[in-house]
């Protein structure tokens, strides 16, 4: 059976995943044309937005040959994943947890001290010098592709040119043959509910506190909350979740999402599930929440220094002028496009978060490049359901394909493997063992459906589950090839044993 599936493969898959709604509404499209706008000859793309699928469209469009123009209004380019996301989020979990294994673990090791303390300032600065130099590099990638960069909020006067207010006062017209929406997403608020960046904050107020809050409160038990409540509470904040749902991740594998709650409680946050916020009072020092749950039912207070609202995002399309152009939308805000990241509008085209699928950078990037290979006359590739998805904790979990409940939900017989990192030398070695890893392959193909892990690398070690998913591999595959000793990544192989015959190593 090993390599049975690679070899049988003919090549990439040429098409994304489309949900029900926007395929139905991409084969609602009489037809697809690459017409370019007359009037539009000043570019052949022009990007509104230069976050992470803004960027990379930008770059690829320059390498393609197409003269490129990109607008951002922050003045800064990344988006929100690198100025108030995924960037500075990772700076302050990597920081953080290097003060909470000094203060707890190092000992162990042999290495003491007499004490240890947050410089919180300092720290603050090493994230904002991360940022910085990181939008300073796109800046010179754009340089050296030729793309030419207009620092401003841009919106639709037709479907070939953008009106853009520059951040110096000033007012531009740009006009392209294609247009691509790349502006990303937004902070989703809650009723009732009023973010200040102060006392009640945001992610990117969460980023930038000016002290440790004795008590934290997460609305929201999603990537960006838990990863926030691991930093803060790792500094010393008392955190608690509230979750309306009943699990928190809900997008997670049920039974790594159980394991991954118990650990996270073991580090002290506490979980409110099935809980809604039903009322805030911001008037006295703190923040007083009124909650009950879910369901309804008697009401109780809970008392915060600080409120993180984390209930998720929303695409961002306010102000571009999309009823000007006639751009269509679903219910929820998103535009609608084709399998060619085409809107129902000639040569004006989405990617990102502002569309179907899910919202993360690395996905916006993928859409990008596709977006611009298409408009470039090639083909481009993104299949939504092999991109991994990873929350970045200690440990980490990361995940790609079909969750075991969702397997079940489509009845494919299924076989399960899986290996405790409890029985991984390497992990043993350095006393960081908690966590497993997950496979789920077909019982009749052995098809790797989808891998799980929990891990302290867990968003490095998910990529070879990708590669083989983008494959069709079998378990079987991963099982034979020959993995570095020691490592984590033995634990992926071993998992695969697992699945198609038995481990060595438990």
């Amino acid at each position: 059976m090993a390599m049975a599936n690679l070899a049988r493969r003919k090549g990439f898959l040429l098409s994304r995943n489309l949900s029900s709604e926007t395929l139905k509404y991409s084969l609602s499209l009489a037809s697809f044309s690459r017409g370019f706008a007359s009037g539009s000859d000043d570019n052949d793309v022009v990007v509104v937005g230069g976050g992470p699928g803004g960027y990379v469209a930008a770059i690829k469009a320059a390498q393609l040959g197409l003269k490129t123009t990109c607008i951002e209004k922050r003045g800064a380019l990344g988006g929100t994943c690198l100025n108030v996301g995924c960037i500075p989020s990772k700076a302050l979990l990597h920081s953080s947890h290097m003060y909470h294994e000094a203060k707890h673990s190092f000992a162990n090791h042999g290495v003491k001290f007499s004490s240890v303390e947050v410089d919180l300032p300092a720290m603050m600065a090493q994230k904002d010098k991360a940022v910085s130099n990181l939008t300073r590099g796109i800046e010179g990638l754009f340089k050296k592709n030729k793309v030419n960069y207009v620092k401003g909020y841009g919106k639709f006067v037709s479907p070939s040119e953008v009106s853009v207010d520059t951040i110096d006062g000033g007012n531009t017209v740009v006009k392209g043959k294609n247009i691509i929406i790349a502006t990303g997403s937004d902070v989703k608020s809650l009723p009732g509910v009023s973010i200040d960046e102060k006392k009640i904050v945001s992610s990117t107020g969460a980023l930038a506190l000016s002290e440790i809050p004795k008590r934290l409160v997460v609305i929201g038990a999603g990537y960006i909350g838990l990863e926030m409540g691991s930093v803060w509470g790792r500094l010393g904040s008392e955190v608690t979740v509230v979750e309306f749902a009943p699990d928190i991740v809900p997008t997670m594998d049920g039974e790594v999402r159980k394991q991954f709650q118990r650990t996270l409680e073991k580090q002290g946050m506490k979980f409110m599930l099935k809980t809604k916020v039903v009322g805030v009072d911001t008037s006295g020092d703190g923040v007083k929440l009124t909650l009950e749950p879910a369901a309804g039912g008697d009401q109780t207070s809970l008392e915060a220094d600080v409120v993180l609202v984390s209930a998720g995002r929303t695409p961002f399309t306010a102000g571009l002028g999309l009823d000007k152009i006639g751009v269509e939308t679903d219910k929820v805000g998103r535009i609608l496009v084709n399998e060619r990241f085409a809107t129902n509008v000639s040569g004006v085209y989405a990617i990102g978060d502002v569309i179907p699928g899910p919202m993360l950078a690395h996905k916006a990037e993928e859409d990008g490049v596709a977006c611009v290979e298409y408009i470039a006359g090639k083909v481009g590739h993104v299949d939504y359901d092999k991109v991994p998805g990873v929350v970045y904790t200690h440990p980490e979990v990361a995940y790609v394909g079909k969750t075991e409940e969702q397997v079940k939900e489509l009845g494919v017989p299924y076989r399960v493997g899986k290996f405790p990192f409890l029985a991984n030398s390497r992990a043993k070695a350095i006393d960081d063992a908690e966590g497993l890893v997950k496979i789920l392959a077909e019982k009749e193909t052995d098809k790797i459906l989808g891998v799980h892990i929990m891990a302290p690398n867990a968003g490095e070690l998910i990529h070879e589950a990708v590669i083989a998913l983008q494959y069709d591999a079998a378990s079987e595959d991963i099982a034979r090839v020959c993995h570095a000793h020691p490592t984590m990544s033995e634990a992926v192989k071993e998992a695969a044993m697992a699945t198609f015959d038995k481990p060595i190593h438990i």
